[in-house]
């Protein structure tokens, strides 16, 4: 059974997130829709947390979310216990979010990339294992301070 990756975006990634949704198919996972569908104007949060939540609550390992620059919905995902969604403008930051902070959401920036660009990321973070090692006590503490 292939891996579902939950996909949700703004109004300003709609575009960009129906063509990873083609390429998560051609490299054999899953995709799991989450909006929004259309470019009219939405608010990013209704889209980060319900994809955050599936992560959160372990009902898929990751996700991937799009806006604008990226932090809005990286900032809404982060409030989640257990998610560590990050902003990926290259695929050398993607592969060092996997490999040194167990990033378990990509959030691209859909206004200040370009669409090949885009695919690169995410082959890259998809691709990457977590080095784990003296990372793995830094991501611990990442979740030692969520709450307080």
């Amino acid at each position: 059974m292939s891996e579902i990756i939950p996909i949700a975006s703004d109004h300003a990634g709609v575009e960009l997130k129906e063509r990873l949704k083609r390429e998560l198919v051609a490299l054999g996972y899953a995709p799991l829709d989450m909006g929004t569908n259309s470019t009219d104007s939405v608010d990013y949060p209704d889209f980060a947390h319900p994809l955050a939540e599936k992560v959160e609550h372990g009902e898929v390992q990751r996700g991937v979310l799009l806006c604008g620059t990226g932090l809005g919905m990286s900032y809404a995902a982060n409030r989640h216990h257990g998610v560590r969604a990050a902003v990926a403008w290259s695929p050398e930051v993607a592969q060092l979010s996997r490999e040194h902070n167990d990033a378990n959401v990509l959030v691209l920036p859909a206004r200040c990339i370009s669409e090949d660009e885009s695919v690169e990321i995410l082959k890259r973070w998809l691709s990457t294992p977590f080095a784990g090692g003296r990372h793995s006590r830094r991501v611990a503490k990442i979740e030692e301070g969520e709450g307080t």
